[in-house]
């Protein structure tokens, strides 16, 4: 009788090899980003000067982004959001045409994908499998993000959720720092009780 286990261990063994894989090819893109950092900084020279260009497949958040840099940055995300959209003919199930960019998930998943895409094929260093894992990391987010709104978008009109906000109430975070994190009294530590 097969081990009705094995599929399991079969496919943690798998995702184990990527993320070690992920792991491998982070660590030679942060050596590869220190040795083009210190090379920037020494031409800089010693005022203090640097090129504030952003790096293709640098992380980017939206938030964070200086004012001046924004709509550049945004153009170029909208831009390559389309493109993706026509190219891998999604649809309005996938992506809510009328109103993704209305979506903080939907967003913060696309922009994700948007800078894996540029590292992965702006990469003339480390293109062995960056566009496969780009492909595979396009595929899980795609259907996340299918799943992010549960097709209240989906009829080409934008649907606000019905929630409640959970960064607008002080009193609200107040409470949750208060309790403090579980298995935590007031008291201190709970102690662990005799056996």
């Amino acid at each position: 009788m097969p081990d009705p286990l094995g599929p399991l261990f079969d496919a943690l063994e798998s995702i184990n090899g990527e993320l070690t894989g992920f792991a491998a090819r982070l660590a030679r893109l942060e050596d590869a980003g220190a040795v083009r950092g210190a090379a920037k900084q020494g031409a800089a020279g010693e005022d203090g000067g640097s090129d504030n260009a952003r790096v293709r497949g640098a992380p980017v958040v939206w938030h964070k982004v200086k004012e001046d840099e924004r709509a550049k940055l945004w153009g170029e995300f909208t831009a390559w959001v389309i493109r993706m959209a026509d190219t891998y003919e999604l649809t309005t199930e996938q992506l809510p045409h009328a109103c993704w960019w209305e979506h903080g998930a939907v967003v913060a998943e696309l922009t994700a994908l948007w800078t894996g895409w540029e590292s992965a094929f702006g990469n003339e260093e480390d293109a062995a499998a960056g566009p496969y894992l780009w492909h595979d990391a396009w595929s899980r987010g795609i259907e996340r993000i299918g799943r992010s709104w549960l097709g209240e978008c989906t009829n080409g009109y934008h649907q606000a959720k019905s929630r409640t906000v959970w960064g607008t109430d002080p009193a609200y975070r107040k409470k949750i720092i208060e309790a403090g994190p579980p298995g935590v009294s007031s008291g201190g530590p709970t102690k662990p009780e005799a056996a």
